[in-house]
């Protein structure tokens, strides 16, 4: 699961994280939408929407408010590498607690149909879910997993937006690439393939926590993960969030170089002086 805004999260990646099988993706795919009809690839679709309009927005916001203020704080000067880190990931850590909430849902939404009938929520849509969760279980269901989204949460914008910033310092250094699309294209792809790598054990940890229907912690998760299926279940799943994150952060940073450009250009555009009479 990832986290970004406008990204749909595809039921079939919620499903592989929690599934304990070794089960490739094409094979999973097939088999849940023979079973469950085309349709049932958007599973989840209105959790997906719920959640990227909090935890998205608050975390490139956020990032952005505290970047800014860095900024100023140094004279003008563009953020260190360092302070880049910073920024994205107190942003991070702050969105996944936003978040949570919603991250609940969504991966319970994502990973019902994988469950045995008796075990399954079935939520119609995401305020649905919301709701029968405060009544029946209780709001502190809500901070369900919270430890691992957090950790997700600063590893997704750290290996986000820093391996962007440097990738992008590399093209231009050291290529003829010119400061344009082909270059921001270029740096987040490789961004989007940190931040799949680098995510994925979290990733996998939360959707186990979320998804169940008693409380786990983490240790108890990743030492029955580790014992039952060894240290690559931790990678579970990396090939279908790979083909939704990567996307998703290409046109997630070439959208905000375009508007970064569109602010400079505004803000450089000299006012016209009102005649006087």
């Amino acid at each position: 699961m990832s986290g970004q805004k406008g990204t749909k999260q595809p039921f079939w990646l919620g499903r592989m994280q929690v599934l304990h099988t070794r089960a490739p993706m094409l094979s999973t795919l097939y088999r849940f939408a023979v079973r469950d009809g085309i349709p049932s690839l958007w599973s989840g679709l209105s959790a997906s929407v719920l959640r990227q309009s909090t935890y998205s927005t608050a975390r490139f916001g956020l990032y952005t408010i505290l970047s800014r203020q860095m900024q100023k704080r140094s004279g003008g000067a563009k953020p260190s590498t360092t302070s880049t880190i910073a920024c994205a990931g107190v942003a991070g850590g702050l969105a996944g607690v936003v978040g949570n909430p919603t991250e609940v849902v969504l991966v319970r939404m994502c990973a019902d149909a994988a469950k045995p009938p008796a075990e399954r929520f079935l939520y119609s849509d995401a305020v649905t879910a919301l709701v029968r969760i405060a009544r029946e279980e209780g709001v502190k269901v809500f901070g369900r997993g919270l430890s691992a989204n957090i950790v997700r949460s600063v590893l997704m914008n750290v290996s986000q937006i820093a391996p962007y910033a440097v990738a992008k310092k590399t093209i231009l250094t050291r290529t003829r690439l010119k400061d344009d699309i082909r270059t921001h294209a270029l740096a987040s792809l490789f961004a989007g393939t940190a931040a799949t790598t680098a995510c994925a054990p979290a990733d996998v940890l939360k959707s186990r926590i979320q998804s169940a229907t008693k409380g786990s912690t983490v240790l108890q998760v990743a030492r029955d993960g580790l014992r039952q299926e060894g240290p690559m279940f931790l990678m579970k799943g990396w090939t279908p969030a790979w083909l939704r994150l990567t996307p998703h952060t290409v046109l997630t940073f070439v959208i905000m170089e375009k508007l970064s450009e569109l602010v400079s250009m505004t803000a450089a555009t000299p006012v016209p002086a009102r005649a006087t009479a």
